[in-house]
């Protein structure tokens, strides 16, 4: 009976640990995000990655950010209703770009009107290359909402 009450006791503590959720401020209306990974894969270009789900405090916008990890750099496929690109990590830089023509699918929006082309020259290039998955992923939960044109986001500090 120990050794059972034990067992559940360390899958609890596994489990739990494993779905540690993140959660920062937007300085947004968009209010604060909280990023949880998904057990749901998305299929892009006959490939499965995984995924991480962004939430927002103040707007029920889902957000589906896929990590495709390719030769010297990582991809950042972020998908929503609303608008849809990716953000690139490499050695130099970390930064927004528009969605590649290989990872559109059904899922994605590419609607020029939703997207603010001022925020996007701006995140451009967002800081130094090298970030791991977490670090990338707060970047873009942050940043993010501000791409999207109708949104009506001001900064706020």
């Amino acid at each position: 009976m120990k050794r059972i009450i034990f067992a559940a006791a360390l899958v609890m503590i596994f489990t739990t640990s494993f779905a540690r959720k993140i959660e920062g401020k937007t300085f947004s209306t968009a209010g604060n995000y909280r990023i949880e990974k998904s057990a749901d894969p998305v299929l892009l270009n006959g490939t499965e990655f995984k995924t991480y789900k962004i939430f927002y405090a103040n707007t029920p916008m889902k957000v589906t950010v896929a990590v495709v990890k390719e030769k010297g750099s990582k991809k950042f496929v972020v998908i929503s209703d609303k608008l849809s690109v990716q953000y690139v990590c490499n050695r130099s830089y970390f930064g927004v770009k528009k969605l590649d023509s290989i990872f559109k699918n059904e899922e994605s929006m590419d609607d020029e009107n939703n997207l603010n082309r001022s925020e996007f020259f701006r995140q451009k290039v967002l800081g130094t290359g090298g970030k791991n998955d977490r670090e990338a992923i707060r970047f873009i939960a942050a940043y993010f909402p501000f791409l999207i044109n109708d949104f009506g986001i001001t900064a706020s500090k």
